[in-house]
């Protein structure tokens, strides 16, 4: 069988930040933010070379380790045929390591790319399909989900295989990052969760993740008590004591804050008139951010 053509020109792909958990959401409810990765994509007659500017640019490695390539080479591969040469233009703004879905922005990236500069990419491989494949590649299919659909995301696993739902989160709700200087990994911070928890505990989370659907899409003066949680925020503190502090801090006044994704970033979920005055709230040792909402996910955008 004949291998994949691919197009000439080069595919520019953007991927945005995202947020998971939420809270009570623990691997399933994800939000996509106005935060975002570029990436432009061109098929090359030999070689591999990666430009990387912006995060990352003097750490992430500029060889087939790195896990934008991984992702492309496993899309390929699942496309029928890998191309000469890949040429890699990355502008990177996702802070790494600190629970904002970097990784699932490569992901993501690599994926939809792939696809993008294969000739009959999006028959081979459509939406349901790019979701199973990133929840392979990622572990988890909560900050895929979020990435890929955009909007608010509910995300399962059906007899191994990755769902999703998307939801368009209300109009008010403005999200604002308290970002840190020093990052977390994922493997640190889910090595620090028990086996077991207690079932009260459980029974807590599952009412609260119920009733986060409903504050975010259509009742938000419920976030506060909509995003407590008893599953993994609180285990996590040795890793990160500083933003489970600010995160305690923040609720306390009113404000709710959760832990975003693996952390140690904390993500406070306001309404628009209070969003410049809750970033202000951090202190030092933290770059506080308003975010918009991403309602578009991973696209395919313009070149120009």
């Amino acid at each position: 069988m004949a291998g994949p053509a691919f197009r000439a020109a080069a595919v520019r792909v953007r991927t945005p930040a995202t947020s998971a958990n939420l809270g009570p959401g623990f691997d399933a409810l994800g939000l996509s933010l106005g935060l975002y990765d570029d990436v432009v994509v061109r098929v090359a007659e030999s070689g591999l070379h990666i430009d990387i500017a912006g995060e990352g640019a003097d750490t992430l490695p500029r060889d087939e380790t790195h896990l934008l390539v991984r992702s492309l080479r496993t899309t390929f591969d699942l496309l029928g045929g890998q191309p000469r040469g890949l040429e890699l233009v990355c502008a990177n703004r996702i802070p790494h390591g600190r629970g904002l879905g970097s990784s699932a922005a490569a992901i993501c990236a690599g994926i939809m790319a792939a696809r993008a500069v294969t000739i009959g990419g999006a028959e081979r491989l459509d939406d349901t399909a790019m979701l199973e494949l990133a929840t392979e590649i990622e572990g988890h299919p909560d900050n895929v989900a979020a990435c890929l659909l955009g909007g608010f995301t509910l995300a399962w696993m059906d007899a191994g295989a990755a769902r999703a739902i998307r939801m368009d989160p209300a109009d008010s709700i403005v999200p604002v990052v308290f970002v840190p200087s020093r990052p977390v990994s994922t493997e640190t911070a889910r090595g620090l969760l028990p086996r077991t928890v207690p079932h009260v505990d459980a029974a807590v989370n599952a009412g609260r993740a119920a009733l986060l659907v409903e504050a975010m899409t259509r009742r938000p003066e419920l976030l506060l008590a909509a995003t407590e949680d008893r599953l993994h925020q609180e285990y996590r503190t040795p890793a990160m004591p500083e933003s489970l502090a600010l995160m305690q801090r923040l609720r306390a006044d009113g404000i709710a804050a959760v832990v975003s994704g693996a952390g140690p970033t904390v993500l406070a979920l306001v309404e628009d008139s209070a969003a410049d005055k809750v970033a202000r709230l951090a202190g030092e040792g933290w770059a506080a951010n308003r975010l918009a909402l991403d309602a578009g996910g991973t696209s395919v955008l313009p070149l120009a």
